[in-house]
């Protein structure tokens, strides 16, 4: 065929016909875009599909792919640029992507007088998660939607659903005939297969046209002429892990370790001792009961199911494909293939697709070698391993792609096949054989460069699966940077929250002698919560870094001291590591070392230096590109906004840190953050607001905080679901937490634990018993603010208990901690108790407090303040009785009051009852006319 003729199809014809149907001819004007759908599985010819389609369609057609490198607005860049006639263009269609109306807008301002259009996205949902959703909404919206014609064409595999309308029209490709088969392995071998040969591996291959083609291409010359005596299997484990390794690889962990339990488990007996008679097919109870032995996890096997990658029928399970069984059963999962090669356009005369390219080359190589460099996980995760600068640094050219295909001068021996096929597709069927011609360190160390640059600012568990990957190749040539490997895939799993993840990891090969192997046995036992046997061996490492000045080694012994809860320690280690690190000028471990000393200060309830710290250390993530860094830094700075009262502060780090924390997995950032949230709502007296906000964080299993803080948290949970009527809640997690504070890992955690148990107690005297524990045990805890939340906690007690005298003490002490460490909101509080105490010189509220207050209840407390009853408020505001009930006692919490005369005075002296003067104060607005803090929240 000529290159004008475009891609060979074999077998193809049915499918390309309906394409052609669903989307030519485009009527003018159109009322909606057009989407069609196509789906196939690895090897399958998807994407030869959609490069015949825009050759053969009559107007204007592109074909986009997955960008190489994934950042945010990544694919919509690759399509404005292949549509917008200059640059410049192209950059005013992305930013208008990201506008109201979305990709409407872009598309007109690229297609104005132009159409029909036709775009064939492939592997769409490999694109990056901003242009995805885009698109999502674009084709969901209804009516006409762009200034040209557009037709859309978009491809996808098994296991990464298309985010387009149910109702888009779904091409499938199903598997080959014996006669397109035939005509396909013609062309693979040149005609060089033997009848007997050709026969079987059209019976082996089963008209799936990657496997045949990689059958073929890894036959010697003389087998596929039936010269030579043929293997037992034609198409043994390794043809089938060429080609549905990269779906394998791209699964998550857990899923990819369950998806090759069940496929091993597939024919074996089940529990009664029957063994299946379908090789595809295996019983639900017995493949879990083999999950469960092996410590995998089972909660992907929903969405392993739901991807299709499984199909489930009552109690049995099998698997729609037998070529993925076998792959998955063989552990091919574990190969990575680089599933981001893409030109970002290609013209319709390209040639470089599965079914129409039968040999195989693959994607540009990532650069040969790459230093393991240093980096960790968010503070609490153990320290980097090891020391060279982070990606983003001159690396190493990349090596040539290789041309040399079977049977030519490079590979001697192999039967030569057309050059139109060198540029075949390595995502579907297998690396390209520059990547095989590597050396097992150089493939090792592009993987670490791949999982640096993700855990700079990817998703983390992207960052977990390159780690891992790159200690596998490495662990027999390289065992030193296979342990450091090994550890940054633990540190990456520990910063999304991810335990089986980090054990996995820890469980890969035995750890070289020394403190890796040490830390190693530490870390497992601390993530199997076996913290008497995680003690020693931590200490030990603890104790190795405290005579050391590298920094990956102090890092390490801070991130092990931070595990046993000796912040002290830990604090110590981190600020020797900063020290070297800046002296020996190394910028790229200064987020990451910033990360872990802020994160123990704050343990340690050095609030003011935690914040310090979090804020250079935002600096310096932000000077370095480390996205995952700076989000952790946003994290502690809301945390430590939250103690001094700083609430439009709080809800703007909480926020940054929300936006890329839960996109890249960060689920250490993201409870940390809502932590932050709930505990300024608390500060504010929005008990109920805090207890729901907190009760997901404080909730164990996969839906829960992240594992290392989830009990931190849950002193705040039990004050506020007890201030909020939840006291069954809040005793089920003071007994949880009882059980976790014995271990001993937390200083603060026994005068805590005392403090939640005299919440809950529930007679007068256990309470009062209970607070009395907890203040002498804050003695030796070392956290200021705690004890003095312990404090008020117990003066507002004794208060109720109508003990004022008693209680002005406690209540004093907790004033003046609090106003030391600036916490203007628990200070608010406090003074307000001590004005219900009667006790003199207290100060009164401050007017401006009720800039504060929502637009309604600051109408509802002006109306209070001219005297208006409740029944009289609702008649004139249309609301119910309750309902202005409801905003008067968020008015009274807020503002720290206790009756309407207090409330009256309060208003009268901010001069909102008259509505002039300068104390004046607009709904919704601050005295001097900025946005009430309460508007940040959303």
């Amino acid at each position: 065929m000529t290159a004008d003729t475009g891609p060979a199809l074999y077998g193809r014809e049915a499918e390309l016909a309906a394409v052609s149907q669903l989307l030519s001819p485009l009527p003018e004007p159109v009322a909606a875009e057009r989407v069609v759908r196509v789906a196939g599985g690895p090897g399958e010819g998807r994407s030869a599909l959609l490069d015949r389609a825009a050759r053969d369609f009559p107007g204007e057609a592109h074909v986009v792919g997955a960008a190489r490198r994934q950042v945010p607005w990544s694919g919509a860049r690759a399509l404005f640029t292949a549509l917008a006639p200059s640059g410049a263009a192209a950059c005013r269609a992305a930013r208008l992507a990201r506008g109201p109306d979305g990709i409407a807008t872009a598309l007109a301002a690229c297609l104005a007088g132009r159409g029909p259009v036709l775009l064939c996205l492939d592997d769409f949902p490999l694109w990056d998660a901003h242009s995805r959703a885009a698109f999502a909404a674009h084709w969901r919206a209804p009516g006409a939607r762009g200034a040209a014609r557009v037709g859309w064409l978009v491809a996808s595999a098994p296991g990464r659903p298309l985010p387009a309308s149910d109702t888009a029209p779904l091409v499938r490709l199903p598997r080959l005939g014996r006669a397109s088969a035939r005509a396909l392995l013609d062309d693979a071998a040149g005609g060089r297969a033997g009848h007997a040969v050709a026969e079987r591996l059209l019976d082996e291959a089963a008209g799936h046209p990657g496997v045949l083609v990689e059958a073929v291409r890894r036959l010697e010359p003389g087998v596929l002429a039936g010269t030579a005596p043929r293997p037992g299997t034609l198409v043994d484990d390794d043809v089938l892990g060429a080609v549905h390794g990269g779906l394998l690889a791209a699964l998550p962990v857990d899923g990819r370790r369950l998806l090759g339990v069940v496929a091993r488990a597939c024919g074996a007996p089940d529990a009664s001792g029957r063994a299946s008679e379908d090789p595809d097919r295996t019983d639900v109870g017995t493949a879990l009961a083999r999950a469960r032995s092996l410590r995998v996890p089972i909660e992907t096997l929903d969405g392993l199911v739901a991807a299709g990658l499984l199909h489930r029928h009552g109690d049995a399970l099998a698997f729609p494909d037998p070529f993925l069984r076998r792959a998955a059963a063989a552990g091919h999962g574990d190969r990575v293939h680089d599933r981001r090669d893409r030109r970002p356009t290609r013209d319709r005369s390209g040639t470089d697709r599965a079914v129409a390219s039968p040999a195989l080359t693959g994607p540009p190589d990532l650069p040969a070698s790459s230093a393991l460099t240093s980096t960790s996980a968010l503070p609490s995760s153990p320290a980097h391993l090891s020391s060279s600068p982070l990606p983003g640094s001159p690396a190493s050219p990349a090596l040539p792609s290789s041309s040399a295909l079977p049977g030519s001068s490079a590979l001697p021996g192999r039967a030569a096949l057309p050059d139109r096929h060198e540029r075949h597709r390595a995502d579907r069927l297998g690396p390209p054989p520059a990547v095989r011609a590597r050396s097992a360190a150089a493939r090792g160390r592009a993987l670490v460069t791949r999982g640096f640059a993700a855990l700079a600012g990817g998703p983390v568990m992207d960052a977990h699966e390159a780690f891992l990957q790159a200690a596998k190749v490495l662990r027999d040539r390289e065992p030193a940077e296979a342990a450091d490997a090994r550890f940054l895939a633990m540190e990456a799993a520990w910063a999304a929250g991810d335990v089986g993840a980090c054990l996995a990891a820890l469980d890969l090969a035995p750890a070289v002698p020394g403190t890796e192997r040490t830390f190693a046995d530490g870390l497992r036992a601390a993530l199997t919560v076996r913290p008497d046997r995680a003690r020693t061996p931590l200490s030990a490492v603890v104790a190795v870094g405290a005579v050391r000045d590298e920094p990956r080694l102090l890092l390490r012994a801070g991130s092990a001291a931070l595990v046993l809860g000796d912040v002290t320690a830990a604090a110590r280690l981190h600020g020797r590591a900063l020290a070297r690190a800046r002296a020996e000028q190394r910028s790229s471990l200064l987020p990451r070392i910033l990360e872990h000393l802020a994160y123990a200060e704050l343990r340690a309830g050095r609030y003011a230096r935690a914040g310090h710290t979090a804020g250079e250390g935002l600096r310096a993530a932000r000077a370095t590109g480390q996205l995952n860094s700076a989000a952790h830094q946003h994290a502690v700075l809301a945390l430590v906004a939250s103690v001094t009262g700083e609430g439009p502060s709080v809800a703007e780090h909480a926020e940054r840190a929300l936006a890329i924390g839960r996109p890249h997995g960060l689920a250490q950032a993201v409870t940390l953050a809502e932590w932050a949230l709930a505990r300024a709502e608390l500060g504010s007296g929005l008990a109920a607001q805090a207890a729901a906000r907190l009760a997901p964080l404080v909730r164990p299993g996969p839906y829960g905080g992240h594992f290392a803080l989830r009990m931190l948290a849950v002193p705040c949970f039990v004050e506020a679901a007890v201030a909020s009527g939840r006291a069954a809640e809040a005793r089920a997690a003071t007994e949880e937490y009882a059980r976790w504070a014995g271990f001993g890992i937390d200083r603060p955690a026994p005068a805590q634990l005392a403090r939640c148990r005299a919440l809950v107690a529930h007679h007068g005297e256990e309470t009062s018993r209970w607070f009395g524990e907890a203040l002498r045990r804050h003695d030796d805890g070392g956290n200021d603010f705690e004890r003095a939340r312990t404090l008020f906690a117990y003066g507002s007690w004794l208060r109720r208990r109508r003990r004022p005298s008693e209680a002005r003490g406690p209540l004093r002490d907790a004033l003046v901690t609090f106003e030391r460490a600036a916490a203007e909101g628990w200070a608010r509080q406090a003074r307000a108790e001590l004005r219900a105490t009667g006790a003199p010189g207290t100060r009164s509220p401050d007017p401006t407090a009720l800039a504060g207050l929502t637009p309604q209840q600051l109408r509802i407390a002006r109306l209070v303040a001219d005297g208006a009853t409740n029944q009289e408020i609702a008649d004139r505001l249309a609301l119910s009785a309750r309902t202005v009930d409801h905003h008067l006692r968020g008015v009274y919490a807020r503002l720290q009051l206790r009756s309407r005369v207090e409330l009256s005075a309060l208003v009268a002296a901010a001069g909102t009852g008259t509505g002039s003067g300068t104390g004046t104060v607009d709904p919704g607005r601050g005295p001097r006319g900025q946005r009430a803090p309460n508007t940040w929240v959303q």
